[in-house]
This record gives C-alpha cells, sequence and structure tokens, in this order.
C-alpha cells in the first residue's frame, strides 16, 4: 500500500514540477516582451511578472522537484527498479530535466535583477525543451523495455524537430504580423 501512495504523490508532484517549469518560462518570455514598451508600462509589468515569477519559482516549481526527486528515489527503492535498464534511461532524461530546471533557476535569477540578456525567441525555444523531457520521460516510464527499439529514437528526435519547425513558424508569423 505504501508503494501505491509513493506513486500516486510521485506523479501529483511531477505534474506541478512541470506545470512551474511551462509556467515560469513563459513569464520570462513575458517579462522580456515587456521591454518593447514604454518605460511606464515597463515598470508596471516587469514588477507584476517577478512578482508572479517569484511566487511560482519558489512555492510550486523548486519545491515540486525536490519532492518529485525524494519520492522518486524512494519508488525506486521500494519496487527494486534501480537494475532495470529502463530506469537508468529515465534517469538520465531526469538528470537532463534537473539541468534544465537550474539553467531556468539562472533565468529566474537574472529576471528579479532585471538582467535577462536571452532573447523572447530563444526563451519560446528554451520553453519547448520540457516537452521533449515530458515525452522521453512518460514513454520510457510507459513502453519500459521496448524502449530500447529504434522506433522510439526516431519518435523522440521527430518530436524535437517538429517543436522547433512549429516555434520557427510561430515565430515568423508573429513577425510578419508586427511588421
Amino acid at each position: 500500500m505504501l508503494g501505491l501512495y509513493l506513486k500516486a504523490f510521485h506523479v501529483v508532484f511531477v505534474v506541478t514540477w512541470f506545470a512551474g517549469l511551462f509556467y515560469i518560462v513563459r513569464l520570462f518570455v513575458h517579462f522580456k516582451e515587456s521591454e518593447k514598451l514604454d518605460i511606464q508600462a515597463q515598470k508596471v509589468l516587469k514588477k507584476q511578472y517577478q512578482k508572479m515569477a517569484k511566487g511560482l519559482w519558489l512555492g510550486i516549481t523548486y519545491p515540486s522537484m525536490l519532492l518529485t526527486l525524494i519520492l522518486g528515489t524512494a519508488l525506486a527503492h521500494t519496487y527494486g527498479f534501480w537494475a532495470m535498464k529502463w530506469l537508468h534511461l529515465k534517469l538520465a532524461f531526469v538528470l537532463g530535466l534537473v539541468c534544465y530546471h537550474f539553467y531556468c533557476a539562472k533565468l529566474y535569477r537574472d529576471v528579479m535583477s532585471d538582467a535577462l540578456k536571452i532573447s523572447s525567441f530563444q526563451l519560446r525555444l528554451y520553453n519547448e525543451l520540457a516537452s521533449v523531457f515530458l515525452f522521453a520521460i512518460v514513454f520510457i516510464v510507459i513502453f519500459k523495455n521496448l524502449i530500447f527499439q529504434a522506433s522510439f529514437t526516431i519518435g523522440i528526435i521527430l518530436l524535437i524537430l517538429l517543436l522547433v519547425i512549429a516555434i520557427y513558424l510561430f515565430q515568423k508569423k508573429r513577425t510578419q504580423g508586427n511588421g
């Protein structure tokens, strides 16, 4: 029964962690794009985005990451997953996601000090990287040993390409609409 509770809470905190990661980068995009506005509007919006980012980062995203990792470790221990190859691949993607999270922490600090240098287009691209991690991790967990087939790798590569193309087309359409 303990294993089921661990699993349920793990899934809940994975969901809140991803929600936080998706939303925090969107806040960074809006923060950056507010720089195109007049000084008064910038001041008001940047202050609001900083306030929203602080609550999201410190109240949801960061704690959710910690709880996800703690509960995931407990799950792996409870079910004896450590020897299973699929878990090693999942952990590689989780490590990538943790690195993504810590780069978001750097961006968060930049936003809080009003020193965000990365463009809104780069932030949009960066935001989609979380989608790649989400798809990969979920598919690894669901398909377990089937993931070592070439179709899994090809699927992830196609997903990445589709996301990049979609972002590029969206940015192109957005730019044409403003020009």
